[in-house]
């Protein structure tokens, strides 16, 4: 016995332990990819993804839109911006039609930092996801389906 009482006789068998041990090490890459561009994995992926909702959509993009797309907690992502924001990368403007919303851009010199970050950070998903192989595709369906 091992004294855990659970429902698993080898730790291998549980799956919320596996998905902790991969996300961490696979956010590990991440975080060393994105060292010399001067950005942590967060501030990445809201730089990404409001670089990739302003060029989608035709309205304005929100801190509220912004994080439900990057499914970050949407105080985490007030700062985040006000981060972003400082360093020239992001800019935050009264909403035109919602006094209680601020519309936000990506700045040229944040546009491209993204740009060149993007290379990286997909091509650590490219080396620690090649493994999988074709299965890459099943994996990442059942992803979403998880989300």
């Amino acid at each position: 016995m091992n004294g855990l009482d659970t429902a698993f006789s080898d730790a291998d068998d549980s799956t919320g332990l596996l998905l902790w041990q991969v996300t961490n090490r696979w956010q590990a890459a991440q975080r060393a990819a994105l060292k010399p561009f001067g950005l942590t994995h967060v501030q990445f992926v809201l730089l990404a993804s409001l670089t990739w909702l302003g060029g989608a959509t035709r309205e304005p993009v929100t801190q509220r839109a912004l994080a439900d797309h990057a499914a970050t907690d949407p105080m985490m992502t007030s700062q985040v911006l006000r981060t972003l924001e400082d360093r020239g990368w992001v800019i935050r403007e009264p909403h035109p039609t919602d006094r209680r919303a601020n519309i936000l851009g990506v700045t040229g010199a944040g546009r491209a930092l993204v740009n060149r970050a993007v290379h990286a950070v997909e091509g650590v998903d490219e080396v620690f996801f090649g493994p999988l192989g074709p299965r890459q595709v099943a994996f990442s369906d059942a992803l979403r389906a998880l989300r």
